[in-house]
């Protein structure tokens, strides 16, 4: 069965950031911090969900949609990382599962997105190599509730963006501008998937998957420096986190770091246990130069022109996702696992007209060209089994706050009054008619 869903993430929509025992986040904290966040906007109520969870049912039933890939908040699960269990936390998420699967809806968790409980980051977060052991302490606890409901588990979301905007640049939480020295929190999270990994399946998880954000790389020309900067960041987005999962090695990293002493002996037979799936975020391509003289990393983006733009500014290619997909069935061939699309989608300047409605056709016309490029990678061959929009809502959209709109549903954020968009009656339409095909 092919899986037609939308995605979200705990701390973008859930708030109740103080309640029924939940813990602190790395989020909670860096989105109090002045100048974090745009507008000092913080995820304190976001879009409610935490209290409207049925109402968000009953849109996802009335999309039509077979699955929904949602995360769970490790510090309302285990407030401070470690220890005590707060059982009003695994309440929510077993409320929810069941609400899902009464609505024929396959709840999909994802573990871990970028929400470290604030305790373990101040014993070092990500870089302390025990934060891969606790993760899987915590697996353990959420899937001895909840496996014998869920069959298809991910693990981490995006561990390039948590390593590079959360730790290298200061983006996002924790904030650590650490550049290349981040480079262990990248191996830490990936350990952490395989030790998590471990315990899923000894508690009955029948199928294991981690998500990557992904992007094909497009040299600036063809002479030679350019060439080889695009593959110094092909390297580090992609393969870095590709590789260790899937072919139980690194790539070359000598570009970044003189020592790799934090991978130890055995980490990489647990990272690369085999999957059962692979999620893949897609949203454009990268385009990379050779840098100046002088510049600390052996590349630079130079962004990509001659497209139209999302309201974050991003290019829209959608053949980009066809061409990621065929290439990574290139890359890793009998290797690659099934693929789920799990975040796919596009941020509008969407308003309310006067008559209530949202006219986002400039987001359907998105959808509907990346749903078509997931069909022609199919009909390459790529084995793709699954499609999540990002996302169900508007949501706290992590720095940018309240300020970039990505849902299929346009959500008020000062009464948390829900409104479907044209785009999720046009989701609606195409997951009803794509269902007889897939």
């Amino acid at each position: 069965m092919f899986l037609w869903g939308t995605a979200t993430a705990a701390y973008q929509i859930e708030g109740a950031v103080a309640e029924d025992g939940r813990g602190a986040s790395v989020w909670d904290t860096f989105a109090h911090e002045p100048g974090r966040t745009r507008d000092g906007h913080t995820g304190d109520v976001a879009c409610d969900h935490y209290h409207r969870w049925r109402e968000d049912i009953g849109l996802m039933s009335g999309l039509g949609v077979n699955a929904y890939r949602f995360s769970v908040a490790w510090p309302r699960v285990q407030p401070t990382g470690a220890g005590e269990v707060n059982p009003k936390g695994l309440d929510f998420y077993e409320r929810l599962t069941d609400g899902l699967l009464a609505a024929g809806i396959q709840p999909v968790p994802t573990l871990f997105h970028w929400d470290l409980p604030q305790a373990l980051q101040d014993q070092g977060g990500w870089m302390n190599r025990d934060t891969a052991r606790r993760f899987a302490d915590y697996a353990a606890i959420v899937a001895e509730r909840l496996a014998d409901r869920i069959p298809l588990w991910i693990t981490l979301n995006e561990p390039f963006v948590h390593m590079a905007f959360g730790h290298a640049m200061g983006i996002h939480a924790p904030g650590q501008a650490l550049l290349l020295d981040a480079l262990p929190v990248a191996h830490h999270q990936l350990l952490g998937h395989g030790l998590a990994a471990g315990a899923l399946r000894a508690a009955g998880v029948r199928e294991v998957a981690i998500t990557n954000n992904c992007t094909p790389v497009w040299a600036a020309s063809k002479e030679e420096p350019d060439v080889k900067a695009a593959d110094a960041y092909d390297i580090l987005h992609n393969r870095l986190f590709n590789d260790p999962v899937l072919l139980g090695k690194y790539p070359d990293l000598s570009a970044y770091s003189p020592t790799l002493d934090f991978i130890h002996d055995g980490d990489l037979e647990t990272i690369s246990a085999p999957l059962d799936a692979l999620g893949i975020n897609y949203y454009n391509p990268t385009r990379i130069a050779a840098p100046p003289p002088g510049e600390v990393l052996p590349f630079t983006d130079t962004g990509i022109t001659g497209y139209p733009t999302t309201a974050f500014g991003w290019p829209v290619v959608p053949d980009g996702l066809r061409e990621l997909l065929t290439g990574l069935k290139a890359r890793y061939g009998s290797a690659l696992p099934p693929i789920h699309i799990t975040e796919n989608g596009c941020s509008q300047p969407d308003e309310l007209t006067g008559h209530g409605t949202v006219e986002d056709q400039a987001r359907i016309d998105y959808l509907r060209a990346h749903i078509d490029a997931v069909m022609a990678a199919r009909a390459e061959g790529v084995d793709v089994r699954g499609y999540f929009v990002w996302s169900l809502l508007d949501n706290f959209e992590w720095a940018e706050g309240y300020h970039q709109r990505f849902g299929l549903v346009h959500v008020d954020f000062a009464t948390g009054r829900r409104t479907p968009k044209a785009s999720y009656e046009w989701f609606r339409e195409r997951v009803a008619a794509q269902n007889t095909d897939t």
